[in-house]
């Protein structure tokens, strides 16, 4: 324990980072407007393969012994990958990780929800932009809607609790009264977590940026309207504001990168799906650290390379300047 609150991940500014967030594949097999509107393609520049087996149980152990203790699986879609549920294992019994979650479009839901529960995940986030068929199939290319709304019901029967929903707000798509009324009735008696995120603008989507974007005051004002009461975050929290209502079973959340301050509360890293080490979704800076999961005795090299690199986290994203960084698509970097 001592040695743990030593190499505990710091920043300059005071921050503490329990959480990584751990990309597997930058492969996604919707075609959202905002991510990917013309589908994933190949990155022909990059020929490194995604992280094996092998290298994503080293990483986890090193950053278990740096005091993470929450690791989000992304994409892409992580569950394309055909070991997605070996990295799950990996994560839940060999590397020292408390809490293993993920991100994913809900894609097949309905058929995966029973080998979720049982692969010991400890939660979900599913991205669902609109409760609305035809919206929904406009904006992700896919009619899915009905058979993602099944997989949460299957999930909420096999006594899966800690669901959350993501929906990125978009200006006269999603963002008017009768969408967030149509959200309120679902989370009534659903216990879930409903996630309005500001439409981020990337390196590729800056026309469609400056179209849908919507601030997420519009969600504030209907919250603090309807008698929604904020709530306060634990250590290892994402970076969504909270909002829950005693009459309600769900919650509300706001995720707003282009509010005052919302840096100061950063607690987590990103390791993209070819092994490099990001310090922020939208930095310029990062180092990849793939050569040092070669082998089980790298692991002291390894936790020194990441220790040092925190002293060049930067204070803030710089989004509001129009600072994308490196990210030129959420997919490349697990957003």
């Amino acid at each position: 324990m001592l040695n743990k609150l030593i190499n505990m991940l710091k920043d300059l500014f005071g921050r503490k980072f329990p959480y990584i967030r751990m990309s597997i594949t930058d492969v996604c097999n919707f075609k959202c407007g905002y991510c990917l509107p013309n589908g994933y393609q190949v990155d022909k520049s990059d020929k490194r393969k995604f992280l094996h087996l092998d290298e994503i149980k080293r990483l986890a152990k090193c950053f278990s012994e740096l005091g993470v203790c929450k690791i989000r699986i992304t994409g892409g879609e992580p569950t394309v990958r055909k070991d997605f549920f070996e990295i799950i294992k990996i994560l839940k019994i060999e590397s020292g990780i408390k809490k293993v979650v993920i991100t994913t479009n809900g894609y097949h839901l309905d058929k995966k929800a029973k080998l979720l529960v049982d692969s010991g995940l400890n939660g979900i986030n599913i991205s669902i932009d609109s409760l609305d068929q035809e919206i929904f199939k406009n904006v992700t290319g896919h009619d899915r809607l009905q058979e993602i709304l099944q997989g949460i019901k299957n999930l909420q029967d096999l006594g899966f609790e800690n669901i959350k929903i993501n929906a990125v707000l978009l200006k006269g798509i999603n963002s008017s009264k009768k969408d967030f009324d149509k959200w309120s009735d679902f989370i009534r008696n659903n216990k879930i977590d409903l996630r309005y995120i500001e439409l981020m603008q990337t390196g590729d989507n800056l026309e469609y940026f400056k179209k849908y974007h919507e601030s997420s005051m519009i969600f504030k004002k209907y919250l603090n309207e309807n008698n929604w009461i904020y709530q306060t975050l634990g250590k290892d929290a994402g970076p969504s504001k909270n909002y829950i209502n005693p009459e309600y079973k769900g919650k509300f959340g706001i995720i707003a990168p282009y509010s005052k301050d919302f840096c100061k509360t950063c607690n987590r890293l990103r390791i993209t799906s070819r092994g490099d080490l990001r310090l922020c979704l939208f930095g310029n800076t990062g180092i990849s650290v793939r050569h040092l999961l070669q082998k089980d005795n790298q692991l002291n090299e390894l936790k020194d390379l990441i220790l040092k690199q925190m002293q060049f986290k930067k204070e803030s994203h710089y989004l509001e300047l129009g600072e994308t960084g490196s990210t030129k698509n959420l997919s490349k970097t697990g957003g």
